[in-house]
């Protein structure tokens, strides 16, 4: 009997439906190449190298997406940014006069919408999230072409009046194209997911002249994970990034037009900015839910239409938004420098406000390409900037210019939608110059990301992969021992404790290795070996902390107390821990599925196609072999089988688990032999066949 065929797993165990390494040799590189990509993806001075190619491309690549967007604009309306000139017709398109407006984003909508759908569906939205789910849920690993296909769809979207922002685009840019370079030198997974974040860290920090809030955009937002050498490659990364994007625009702060030198000079202010934080966190709150809720209606609105015509058609409803608030075209970056100059009345930055959150939200629903760092940034400033000319009015001078709480409430709204306060203080700090500004700016995004973290589950980012079905935020199996409390694995043994007194005894100490006279003890069941003192353990403590005291004191176990230490409510051992990471590591596996799902979602089969092998080991495959009753190798034992050269047996399973091989076992009906077997090697089961029979 021939051994069954090796085909992509789809179902949940990968043992039912064997997954294959389906991989030829191929042509063998040059043994230089072949040295130089294996430094590169396993030395630590080959990822600091790989760390600055990757910087030095993102700068680039953000320079270079910059001038696409621009050229776009330009080939749209006559200008590089438009927008902040109000209700003006187009200079390649006077005849229409502002109603150009109306036809532009049509126009964008038939020419990204088609081709994000048919090269790479990845490329709708805001971009940040298809990278998280990448790093979280894929080892890094993001398709090449995205680069490619987000450049454009993005610069053509923006251009054409799309109200989103540009640094979506180019963290996905970015990620792509170090996830590229970091296959191509076939990169660990580990690796790979810092390059990844390498990759969006760069892009930040190019496209803002922000290395610090690139780092922290990497870590905090893209990685969402400490390491030594995660720190130091992505801080290499984002100063290459900005040092290359200097050469092109450079070093001034990205908001160039916005005081540098505002600060608090009354300390009452800060009770105006706790007060500021509050709303922004709420504000922030408010925009994730009116992007998602206008993104539901949509989709009941759409159903069963083709994906590629909904930006056209979407495309009407925006031009109906920018018709009425022209100011929301683009970016909108040069409307934020007016309105934070002081160049713009009240009611018309209350409008702004309200504006931008229906235009982004539109702009997105409708299969738009863009990010949401951009329009947080603007609602903030709109927000702040509101508040501080009332306040500004009702107490007085002495609390300040309105472009204070402008700034300040730029990152307090991006804390919040985003859950990411530390990547939003310094983007609020560096972007706008005002390092005078950082104790209200840390006050007011740590407040405003404490709202949101009250309010909702998820950020602006990971609600996107929420609605896909996957958590990237959930406890992993191997942080269990950090996440679990004694409590939710003891044995529960609830008892009032009537105090810690007892009557002194000599016996009362530790004792290893012979009886302890005890009378209580040894006309019941004998001499105890050992007595000891327990250790105090509380239920609210980690495994991990409960793991050290285990070692430590309490062979046996321990007891577990409660808070105020008056009740006994249970008995913890090392098994319960064991037990515990076991039932973590069997329950992970339907996540860890629908997680590569999402991660691949753009695939025709993602199902499929997440149990096919993403680093196949060139020129070996995986074979098993099942034993029938008529099986020439029933009885005999492994090391009697000649299996052909180069073979070697990994594993054979008993019912439904795996078990590595012993040489002398002997094979049974149903038992499966595992293989890791040359892809030039004969069918295993015909040489075993003519072994069984040469041996009888």
């Amino acid at each position: 009997m021939g051994p069954r065929p090796v085909t992509a797993a789809s179902g949940p165990t990968a043992l039912d439906e064997p997954g294959t390494l389906d991989a030829s040799p191929g042509a063998e590189p040059h043994p230089l190449i072949r040295t130089t990509t294996a430094w590169l993806g396993g030395a630590r001075l080959g990822l600091a190298v790989m760390a600055l190619l990757v910087g030095a491309a993102a700068g680039i690549g953000a320079a270079g997406f910059r001038w696409l967007i621009y050229a776009v604009t330009w080939l749209a309306t006559g200008y590089q940014q438009f927008g902040q000139q109000g209700h003006v017709p187009s200079l390649h398109l006077p005849s229409l006069g502002i109603w150009f407006v109306l036809v532009i984003p049509v126009v964008g909508g038939l020419l990204y919408g088609p081709l994000i759908q048919r090269f790479a569906r990845e490329a709708r939205g805001h971009g940040v999230p298809e990278v998280m789910v990448a790093v979280a849920e894929n080892g890094g690993r993001i398709r090449p072409q995205v680069t490619v296909v987000k450049a454009l769809a993005s610069a053509i979207c923006i251009g054409t009046g799309g109200s989103v922002g540009r640094e979506g685009p180019i963290v996905q840019i970015g990620s792509a194209l170090a996830s590229s370079l970091g296959q191509l030198v076939r990169m660990s997974e580990g690796r790979l997911r810092i390059i990844v974040a390498c990759g969006a860290a760069g892009g930040i920090a190019a496209t803002f002249n922000a290395p610090i809030t690139g780092l922290f955009f990497g870590f905090e937002v893209v990685l969402r994970e400490f390491s030594l050498d995660a720190l130091f490659a992505t801080s290499l990364a984002a100063v290459t990034g900005d040092v290359v994007s200097r050469a092109f625009f450079g070093s001034a702060p990205f908001f160039d037009q916005i005081p540098h030198d505002l600060a608090i000079t009354h300390d009452s202010a800060y009770l105006l900015v706790i007060v500021l934080a509050l709303l922004a966190g709420l504000i922030g709150v408010g925009f994730k839910a009116f992007l998602y809720g206008l993104e539901d209606r949509i989709d009941d609105l759409w159903q069963g239409r083709p994906e590629w015509a909904r930006p056209v058609v979407g495309g009407v409803a925006l031009g109906l938004v920018l018709l009425a608030l022209p100011q929301m075209y683009g970016v909108g970056y040069p409307v934020m420098n007016n309105v934070i100059a002081g160049h713009v009345v009240l009611w018309l930055i209350v409008l702004f406000l309200l504006g931008k959150i229906l235009a982004a939200s539109l702009t997105l629903s409708i299969g738009g390409s863009g990010g949401v760092f951009a329009p947080s940034l603007f609602i903030g400033a709109m927000a702040g900037m509101t508040f501080g000319t009332v306040a500004h009015d009702v107490f007085g001078p002495a609390i300040g210019p309105p472009a204070i709480y402008a700034v300040v409430a730029m990152g307090g709204v991006f804390a919040a939608a985003s859950q990411a306060p530390l990547t939003a203080i310094a983007s609020a700090i560096e972007m706008t110059g005002n390092f005078t500004l950082t104790l209200p700016i840390m006050l007011a995004c740590g407040i405003a990301a404490a709202i949101s973290k009250h309010f909702s589950y998820g950020s602006i980012y990971t609600t996107k992969l929420l609605r896909r079905g996957i958590d990237i935020e959930r406890p992993r199996t191997a942080t269990v021992l950090q996440t679990l409390t004694v409590a939710d694995v003891m044995q529960p043994l609830a008892r009032h404790l009537d105090g810690h007194s007892h009557p002194p005894s000599t016996a009362r100490t530790q004792h290893d290795g012979g009886a302890v006279a005890d009378e209580r003890w040894e006309s019941l069941a004998g001499l105890p070996t050992r007595i000891a003192r327990p250790q105090e353990l509380f239920g609210e403590e980690t495994l991990e902390q409960a793991l050290r005291q285990l070692v430590l004191y309490g062979r046996a176990g321990l007891p577990v107390l409660s808070h105020d230490g008056e009740q006994l409510q249970g008995w913890i051992t090392r098994q319960n821990v064991l037990r515990a990471l076991a039932d973590s590591v069997e329950a992970s596996g339907p996540d860890i599925e629908r997680g590569a799902v999402a991660a691949d979602f753009a695939a025709d089969d993602p199902t499929a196609s997440a149990h096919a092998a993403s680093a196949p080991l060139g020129g070996y495959e995986i074979v098993e072999v099942s034993i029938a009753p008529e099986s020439p190798a029933l009885g005999r034992r492994l090391d009697q089988i000649s299996w052909p050269p180069g073979c070697l047996v990994v594993a054979v399973t008993e019912g439904r688990e795996i078990v590595p091989p012993h040489p002398d076992s002997k094979i049974r009906v149903g038992e499966r032999i595992i293989l890791l077997a040359p892809t030039d090697a004969p069918q295993p089961q015909a040489r075993a066949t003519s072994a069984a029979t040469s041996d009888a």
